[in-house]
């Protein structure tokens, strides 16, 4: 079965039915751009959302390992379990992921959008993007709060080096850079290392564009 496909089952027996069955008009247009392999993320990134665009990611990938999947990202960032779970089937699947900024693509936004294969990692000209640290919400006994610091000391660390590794900064400079939340423009991120490249027109998404 493809994308372009649904099963629905009256008793025993399966019936196919449209993929747009039952949809509103803005689910529709996802399920058509889900069938041109690509994907949107433009919410906050919570586990709902994280398991959404997995299993589109996953998908894409058993459907065809060869064509690129496009993620266009305009989000305000949100869980970091959830991200990394999406970061994590980016770098799992065979084909090619590439990340477009647009909007808005902070913390966790900002870090996907980085994420993407290298030589495909876009901005268009007016996106902002924002690094900062992870925050935590400790609290409970003693010992639980210690818990919670070594956990969240880990979890600091481990986005620090992810984000080195992507941008080729080292991970001293990524850390005292992102102790705040630091602003970019598009034109600022490309020089940074998040993007390989600001784009005002699709035609330039091919690893020309300067």
């Amino acid at each position: 079965m493809t994308i372009n496909e649904a099963v629905a089952f009256d008793g025993a027996k399966p019936v196919m039915t449209s993929p747009t069955a039952g949809l509103n008009l803005s689910d529709s247009v996802y399920e058509r751009l889900l069938r041109e392999r690509i994907i949107f993320l433009g919410t906050q990134v919570d586990d709902d959302i994280a398991n959404k665009l997995c299993a589109q990611i996953l998908l894409l990938s058993a459907e065809d390992p060869t064509r690129d999947i496009s993620l266009y990202i305009n989000s305000p960032g949100g869980s970091v379990t959830a991200g990394m779970a999406i970061y994590d089937t980016m770098q799992l699947v065979e084909c090619d992921i590439s990340t477009y900024g647009l909007g808005l693509a902070a913390s966790m936004g900002q870090f996907l959008l980085t994420a993407g294969a290298p030589g495909k990692r876009y901005a268009l000209p007016h996106a902002r993007i924002m690094m900062h640290q992870p925050s935590a919400g400790i609290g409970g006994s003693a010992a639980d709060i210690a818990i919670q610091a070594e956990q969240f000391a880990h979890t600091k660390r481990e986005l620090n080096e992810l984000q080195a590794h992507h941008t080729g900064k080292s991970i001293e400079q990524v850390t005292a850079d992102a102790d705040r939340d630091r602003w970019f423009t598009a034109a600022e991120a490309l020089e940074y290392g998040f993007i390989d490249s600001v784009i005002t027109h699709a035609r330039q998404a091919n690893g020309t564009a300067n």
